[in-house]
Formats: structure tokens, sequence, C-alpha cells
């Protein structure tokens, strides 16, 4: 659990980081030898922000699956049912997990950071 606080907030500070300082290497873009200073932070702020969206977007996913009702077997008995219906959230948690831990991998391969 401490991981996923740590992730969190090293996300949150990076995003807000890279808010409150924005207009200093935007203000490179004036100049043609330091244009590239301001091309290189909008990619990465690009990637912070699709970063988040990626999570988000797991977040809602994760939501949809867990509201909806488990498929269990009518004719099951209750423990089979109910094991059936814990490895479905395992592995919705899991993948949830793998959504968030790998958005930043996906994001370096789709912006090029």
């Amino acid at each position: 659990m401490e991981t996923y606080r740590s992730n969190a907030a090293r996300r949150w500070a990076l995003t807000l980081l890279f808010t409150a300082i924005a207009p200093v290497p935007l203000s490179a873009f004036a100049g043609e030898p330091t244009s590239s200073i301001g091309k290189n932070f909008l990619r990465s702020y690009a990637g912070i922000c699709l970063e988040g969206a990626i999570i988000a977007l797991a977040c809602v996913i994760f939501s949809l699956f867990a509201s909806s009702p488990p498929a269990v077997d009518s004719s099951a008995s209750a423990v089979t049912a109910v094991w059936s219906y814990v490895g479905e959230l395992i592995f919705n948690l899991l993948v949830l997990v793998g959504a968030v831990k790998m958005s930043d991998r996906i994001v370096k391969e789709v912006v090029g950071i």
C-alpha cells in the first residue's frame, strides 16, 4: 500500500511542479537556440497528463467491471459461487494495478520521452 501512495504522491507532485514552472520553459520558445527546451518541456508535460488520463481510464473501466454483477452459475454450490466471485475480483484488481503500474512505460513509449 505504501508503494501505491508514494507513486500517487509522485505523480501529483510532478503535475503540480510542471504546472507551476510552465511559464519558464515556455518562454524559451522566444529564441531560436532555446526553442528545444520549450519543445522538450511540452513533450514531458503532455506525457505526465497522458499518464494521469490512462490511470483515470483504468479506474473507470475497473469501476464498470466492479459494478456489474458476477456471472454465477445458479446450479453451483455456494462455496463455488463465492470462489468464482473472489477470483473475478482478484483478476480485475490485478488488471487495475497492472494498468496503473504500466502507465509510465506506456506514456514513455507513446510520447518518446
